[in-house]
């Protein structure tokens, strides 16, 4: 399989680029990029591959739709003459979460899920962790198969300074392959969570209504 050097940034820039329709991919492309670390051999870099099973498609969508979301929400509050709106991003999901925005004392850890339109998605897994901060949400993004924003679903508090209202008594979820003997073990920090228990969003404005608050 052939691989291609680039740091995060080209990446990032890559994956936007077809987000916005502005390329498509040639099959030919490479599948596997790499960062090379100064002083390493290109050979001995390990790689992240989007046919592995720790970055797959589903993930690299995401991906993809998490940036397109953070671009979309601030220049809509920038429009609104909001500039100081702090974004920080997690590297992984240990805490539950995949991004923190901030706005003045509203601090909001939230988690993403991904949808494609006319899809048949029943219900997402939710980390209990997310619980733990001071008001965490899950934002669900139905997206068009060119990776448009559609609409939103909606799981967090009734207010900005809530949290996550309680999730322990829903059903536990399962990683999503087996183990050796085929069996799906049961993940007893993740809950599976309904659709039907999501607030549908039709406007990225009613969202940051949501996240926020009334705003300018």
């Amino acid at each position: 399989m052939s691989r291609k050097a680039g740091t995060f940034e080209q990446f990032k820039n890559y994956t936007l680029a077809i987000a916005r329709g502005e390329r498509t991919v040639d099959p030919s492309e490479p599948k596997v990029w790499y960062e090379q670390i100064e002083g390493d051999e290109p050979e001995t870099l390990p790689a992240a591959t989007l046919d592995s099973s720790d970055y797959t498609h589903s993930t690299l969508r995401e991906r993809i739709v998490e940036h397109v979301f953070i671009g979309d929400a601030l220049r809509e509050l920038w429009r609104l003459g909001i500039t100081d709106v702090e974004v920080l991003r997690s590297e992984f999901d240990a805490g539950g979460y995949d991004l923190v925005m901030s706005y003045r004392k509203i601090v909001r850890h939230i988690q993403f899920k991904t949808a494609m339109e006319h899809g048949k998605a029943a219900n997402v897994k939710v980390s209990l962790k997310l619980m733990e901060k001071p008001a965490g949400c899950v934002i669900w993004i139905v997206v068009s198969p060119r990776l448009d924003l559609v609409s939103f679903c909606w799981f967090g508090g009734a207010a900005p300074d809530m949290p996550l209202p309680d999730i322990t008594h829903f059903t536990k979820a399962k990683h999503n392959k087996g183990n050796a003997e085929g069996t799906k073990i049961e993940r007893p920090g993740h809950r599976i969570v309904p659709r039907n228990r999501f607030e549908h969003l039709g406007t990225l404005d009613e969202v940051l209504h949501r996240l926020f608050g009334p705003l300018p």
